[in-house]
């Protein structure tokens, strides 16, 4: 045993020997040197452009190239794979100048003789697989990837499986072509075919510097490229910030957004320069940005807490309505699909049950009710401004030292930010509605050509100049709101700046049924059995709006010292010599009337001071509210079952409060008046 171990560590030395040397000339050998690289893990595509409607689209070649650089010779015992004729030669891929191109992966054995299944990643699978020839293979040994020559002998495609049949050089049996299977087909990155001009490799793409056209801004880097089926798109990793340098590679990533390879968006590409000129449609770069930076788990937890808030407002908001005696909306929550449960839900929280308390209150107790007239007579004569419409004329606002400066005051104000406009829609009498009308068709530029004339007239509203110093905040019925919002969009916010900007849905008030049985009990009616039936709450809604959206305290908090508050069914509704008169006098309201309109409610023009405001929001008692006979169709629930109610009389009230009524908060010695007559 001890002749045979000294006899084995003697050969193996001996061979070790024989084995390093050879190595030695092998490796200064000049007639085997030979390149090699690694392989990279983005397909390779190839992308050429051809007319399409409506662009001109741009077609990926599926040609992965692989970035094999230098390659280091080993023993045949260190990879016996593959028994190929061509060379005996096996490569280890480095991190050099890519020579290769991957066209497919074997993903199976076919058959008993030798025959592999291949999936093309080439859009050239007639060339790669069909004819004869040296190929090249890829595969991982030990963690390192592998580079070995093969003869391809023949191939067929195989339609069915959407593949490719190959035979290979000594490869006859199933049990060597098993050992095939993963590895990667390439081939000669110098045999890529020659494109068109106008046409792109992809690798040639990955790794681009995107540019804006017009401003020549630094967008972000191409990362990869992807068929969509109707166009290819570039996977763009967009700076994390655009004014910022770009990223070096390892450093913190930006948001990845794509970007369809057309010529109509991408017009100019500079393979020299590798950069490429994009003019992306507006909001393009901004789709598929995710806002919210936290994590998923986060964001399940922040959704979860949100749902126990909900059902906390819910539980809440029923336990009001329940001591109400209105338990009868809540029949609904026994019928209908999920999601007509969940609006009723919603409905139920939405509710100003403060308000409606209030309402009702004031149907049960008479007494003199508040008379804006009466109010308006009883102003000090100091305290009013009696101005004729000619007065606003450019001219004579000049010639009169104390109209241009109140009016100035008030355009200073204006200026300096120190104004937000509260713009009511909800009463518009133009065009023969009494509200915003829903879009529909080719009425659509008729129904909404005085909200265009009023925010596009500057004398009637505000000076463009002025306008991006001003928040506004638009209130108008629920069904405009996102047409409105498209509407400001489309006219780019008629200079209004688009973060000072707000759309608010009007208040709304259930309506309660009349019933002289029960003269006492009002009970809410449902339009359906999982709808409140509401109706508009009047102007003084806008109050409780302000109050609920917590927008007084953040209007306080960028500067404003002031709150118009008009209707949009105006001649006239410019507030610069209204503002400076409340300003010079001092008060916490100003009103502007128009004394040949009869003092119409629905026609309001009012200034509030932003600390009156906030006091105003706590005195929602001193609201009057009128209770409005009227029909109203509803359903019931009758024997567990749900009838119509079609009435032939008056059956319900409505309620509504002009926003005049707010006047009640304040003493007439602390409101001023601008009276206009013709």
């Amino acid at each position: 045993l001890a002749r045979f171990f000294s006899l084995f560590f003697s050969n193996f030395s001996t061979l070790f020997f024989l084995s390093w040397v050879l190595s030695e000339n092998m490796q200064g050998s000049s007639a085997l040197s030979c390149s090699s690289n690694s392989i990279s893990a983005p397909v390779g595509l190839c992308c050429s452009q051809r007319p399409t409607l409506p662009f001109r689209n741009q077609r990926i070649v599926l040609e992965n190239p692989s970035s094999l650089k230098i390659f280091h010779f080993h023993r045949n015992t260190t990879f016996p794979l593959l028994n190929c004729t061509a060379t005996e030669e096996i490569v280890e891929a480095s991190e050099t100048e890519g020579l290769f191109v991957e066209t497919g992966y074997i993903y199976s054995v076919h058959g008993l003789q030798g025959e592999v299944r291949v999936k093309a990643t080439t859009d050239f699978p007639e060339l790669r697989f069909s004819q004869p020839g040296r190929r090249w293979l890829r595969q991982q040994v030990t963690g390192r990837d592998m580079i070995q020559e093969i003869e391809l002998v023949e191939g067929r495609g195989h339609p069915g499986q959407k593949s490719w049949i190959l035979k290979f050089h000594e490869i006859n049996t199933i049990e060597q072509a098993q050992k095939l299977v993963g590895s990667a087909l390439l081939v000669k990155d110098e045999d890529r075919p020659i494109l068109e001009e106008g046409e792109f490799y992809t690798p040639d793409l990955v790794g681009m510097k995107v540019f804006l056209k017009e401003t020549r801004e630094l967008v972000g880097t191409v990362i990869n490229v992807f068929n969509s089926g109707a166009s290819d798109l570039l996977h763009v990793e967009l700076l994390p910030d655009r004014n910022a340098r770009p990223q070096l590679e390892g450093s913190a990533s930006g948001p990845l957004v794509w970007v369809p390879f057309v010529e109509a968006i991408v017009p100019n590409i500079d393979l020299s320069k590798r950069e490429m000129l994009i003019t992306p449609p507006k909001g393009l770069l901004e789709l598929n940005i995710r806002a919210d930076e936290r994590s998923k788990k986060e964001r399940r937890q922040l959704e979860w807490k949100e749902r126990k808030k909900s059902q906390k407002r819910l539980i809440a908001a029923k336990k009001i309505l329940h001591e109400m005696e209105q338990d009868h909306i809540f029949h609904g929550f026994r019928y209908g699909e999920k999601n007509q449960r969940s609006f009723l839900a919603n409905q139920i929280v939405d509710v100003n049950s403060i308000l409606l308390q209030h309402a009702l209150q004031n149907k049960k107790i008479p007494y003199k009710r508040w008379s804006f007239l009466d109010f308006v007579n009883a102003l000090q004569v100091n305290d009013t401004l009696k101005l004729s419409k000619e007065f606003f004329s450019i001219e004579n606002v000049e010639h009169s030292s104390i109209g241009s400066k109140v009016q100035e005051q008030g355009h200073c104000l204006i200026s300096s930010g120190k104004v937000a406009i509260v713009l009511a829609l909800t009463e518009s009498k133009l065009l023969g509605t009494s509200s915003i009308p829903e879009p529909a068709g080719p009425h659509e530029e008729i129904a909404y050509l005085h909200v265009k004339a009023l925010l596009n007239d500057s004398h009637r509203l505000l000076k463009m100049e002025d306008r991006p110093s001003v928040p506004l905040i638009v209130v108008c019925p629920a069904e405009s709101i996102e047409y409105l919002k498209q509407l400001f969009m489309d006219h780019d916010y008629f200079s209004f700046d688009s973060e000072k900007v707000w759309f608010l849905e009007e208040e709304k008030l259930p309506v309660v049924s009349a019933s002289q049985e029960e003269e006492n009990k009002h009970k809410i009616l449902m339009k359906s059995p999982w709808e409140i039936l509401q109706g508009p709450a009047g102007s003084a809604g806008i109050v409780t709006l302000l109050s609920s959206q917590n927008l007084l305290e953040h209007l306080h908090v960028m500067g404003v010292e002031y709150i118009q508050v008009c209707s949009g069914n105006q001649e006239f509704i410019n507030g610069e010599m209204l503002l400076g008169f409340t300003k010079s006098r001092e008060a916490n309201a100003g009103i502007q009337v128009f004394r040949d309109a009869g003092y119409l409610e629905e026609h309001f023009n009012i200034v509030f001071s932003i600390d009156f405001a906030k006091k105003l929001t706590k005195k929602i008692d001193k609201l009057q509210f009128k209770a409005i006979l009227k029909p109203n169709q509803h359903v019931e629930m009758v024997e567990k079952e749900w009838v119509d109610v079609i009435p032939s009389s008056p059956n319900s009230y409505e309620f509504h409060s002009s926003i005049y009524s707010c006047l009640n908060a304040c003493p007439p010695s602390k409101v001023c008046l601008v009276d206009i007559t013709a």
